[in-house]
Parts: structure tokens; C-alpha cells; sequence
């Protein structure tokens, strides 16, 4: 029995096959119609396919359900911080090449990557293809989505001429360095290392600049300000708060003064940001966020997610730079 967002699910037996389903078999056929794929080939897929009961569970107690202080410990650690000035120092030149091309930051591509997979130690050990089924026709809240993500991976392992028996993933079916979902891997993934195809398990050039990639197709603006520390009293920033739900930029900056807020850096006046409150055990901390705060929530859809990136990047970034700096004669 699994509770996930309120929502209590039955796990259902394991199936022995899910091929006699009339949704898969529906599937199947939309795959064949639509996209010109082999019906027997898909056929021998489904049928082989084992339920994957532990990616049911894990999708029902998601980190980020976390409060903050637990959240943070998960990701900012000495271990998490030295290996990624480790991986910036091996990678130096092509996180280099990233930031001129695409205009990210090293330290953000470094970050990305040291949470969703420890830079490339932590890539998952799911099969993505039993994966996908399992959350697409096993897990209601999200079925729609998986299965359209189902879908993108059986057209990406088709155009990247991939054994669909051989990847692996993440309990949600993400893959890589960068933990790709299967539609951001067709929309986002580069060769960056031109040797003619895109391989995010095993080459941090093209997990570089596909995480760079994406990155700019959601718009990050180089040079721009991530977030901002920020001091609340009275009662009017709640409003800003709930505004900012959705963690889109939408309030006007110039109405933080009226509403309490003081942002600890410089913003100007006619800028969009959003107001975010972390639970820090303690007491609670308080962000202003801004475009490029609300680009990395684009990868993760959560405010402590995209905080936990920030704050490992500018960790790694001063580690990176103590470095440099100590080996100066």
C-alpha cells in the first residue's frame, strides 16, 4: 500500500505480463500506427517486462517532500563539494567551452550534475524501459506523463541506436550524468564532444554541454543573479509567498519595501522575482529569486531543489577558487 500526494494507491499484483492489458495493448498500437514501429518487436518487450515495485515506492516519498534543513544535508556536504571541484578541475576545458557557448556557469553545470548523480558515481541501476511501463500504466496520479515518456524513450533509443536492455536510470526514468528524462534527452542532449552521437551515461563532454544546453533553451541569462538572502517583518510578504507558489518570477520588485522584504543584494526596480520561505530547523530563511533561480526549478520543479543547486554551486565555486588560489606560488 503506497500513499503518494495524499493519495492512497493499491499496488496492484505483479503482473505476469503486462502485454494482455488493453492499455498497453492501445499503446502498442499508437506506437505502431503512429510511428511506424515494429508490432512484434513491441510485443516481445511488453511481455518481458518486470514490474518495477520499488520505483512505485520511491515515487511516493520523493526528497523534496523534505523539510528544508533535511533537504540541505542530502546534497550540501564536504564530500559533494570536494568532488565537484574535482570533476570542474578534470573538466576544466569543456565546462569552459559550455559557459561560451551557452553562457552557463561552470559552477552551475557542476552542481547540476553533483546532485542528480554525484557526477556520474549515482546514475541509477533501474531499467528504464521496465521503469517507464511500471509508472506509466501502475502509477494513476502520473500515468499520463510516463507514458508520454514511455513514448520519447522508445523514439530516442530508435534514433540514438540504443539496447533498450541495456539502460538504466533513475526510480523516475531519468538517465545520465544529468539525469535526462527521455523527452529533455531528444529536445536538449548535444554532441558535445563530436563524435557523432549523444551519450550522457558515460561522456561528461556531452552531460556538460546538454545540462549548458538546456539551460538556455529555458532561459537562463548570462551573468544575471541567481537569488538573494532576504530579511521579512510584519505580515504583508505573506501575500508575496503565496504569489510566488508556482516559483515564476511574477512580483514586481519594486514591491518588496511595501510588503517587508529586504533583499540582501541589488535589484532594480521594474525586475520580476518570487519570494521563497525554507524551513531551516531553527527558524525560517528567506530568498528572493530571480529569472535564473526559476531557469533551474525548469529541471527540477521545486524551490529546494533549485536552492540546493544554488547553494552547492557557490560552495564549489569558492572551493574551486581557494584552490586556485592556494596553489599560486
Amino acid at each position: 500500500m503506497i500513499v503518494a500526494a495524499g493519495i492512497l494507491l493499491v499496488a496492484q499484483a505483479v503482473p505476469e505480463s503486462y502485454l494482455p492489458r488493453p492499455d498497453v495493448q492501445a499503446f502498442i498500437g499508437r506506437m505502431v500506427s503512429q510511428h511506424g514501429f515494429n508490432k512484434s518487436q513491441l510485443k516481445q518487450l511488453f511481455g518481458a517486462v518486470k514490474q518495477q515495485e520499488s520505483a512505485l515506492e520511491a515515487i511516493a516519498r520523493p526528497a523534496e517532500a523534505k523539510p528544508w534543513h533535511e533537504y540541505r544535508e542530502i546534497f550540501i556536504t564536504p564530500e559533494r563539494i570536494q568532488e565537484g571541484v574535482d570533476f570542474w578541475n578534470a573538466h576544466q576545458r569543456l565546462l569552459a567551452k559550455a559557459e561560451r557557448v551557452y553562457g552557463v556557469p561552470a559552477e552551475i553545470i557542476v552542481a547540476i550534475i553533483g546532485v542528480e548523480s554525484f557526477y556520474g558515481q549515482q546514475g541509477g541501476d533501474y531499467p528504464v524501459f521496465d521503469t517507464l511501463v511500471t509508472l506509466g500504466f501502475d502509477y494513476p496520479p502520473r500515468g499520463d506523463f510516463f507514458r508520454q515518456e514511455l513514448e520519447q524513450f522508445l523514439l530516442l533509443t530508435a534514433e540514438e541506436h540504443l539496447d533498450i536492455s541495456q539502460i538504466e536510470g533513475s526510480y523516475a526514468g531519468a538517465m545520465g550524468m544529468g539525469q535526462f528524462i527521455s523527452s529533455s534527452y531528444r529536445a536538449y542532449a548535444v554532441d558535445f564532444d563530436g563524435d557523432g552521437k549523444r551519450e550522457l551515461w558515460s561522456s561528461p563532454a556531452d552531460a556538460i554541454g546538454s545540462v549548458a544546453s538546456y539551460f538556455r533553451a529555458h532561459g537562463w541569462i548570462k551573468g544575471a543573479p541567481v537569488a538573494f538572502p532576504a530579511q521579512v517583518q510584519g505580515a504583508k510578504y505573506q501575500s508575496l509567498l503565496e504569489q510566488s507558489m508556482d516559483m515564476e518570477p511574477t512580483i514586481n520588485a519594486s514591491l518588496l519595501t511595501s510588503r517587508g522584504v529586504r533583499a540582501q543584494g541589488a535589484i532594480t526596480g521594474n525586475a520580476r522575482v518570487a519570494l521563497f520561505e525554507y524551513d531551516a530547523g531553527n527558524r525560517m530563511r528567506y530568498w528572493v529569486g530571480l529569472d535564473n533561480f526559476y531557469v533551474i526549478t525548469r529541471y527540477n520543479q521545486s524551490s529546494l531543489y533549485a536552492m540546493a543547486v544554488y547553494q552547492l554551486s557557490q560552495a564549489i565555486k569558492q572551493a574551486h577558487g581557494n584552490r586556485l588560489v592556494n596553489r599560486d606560488p
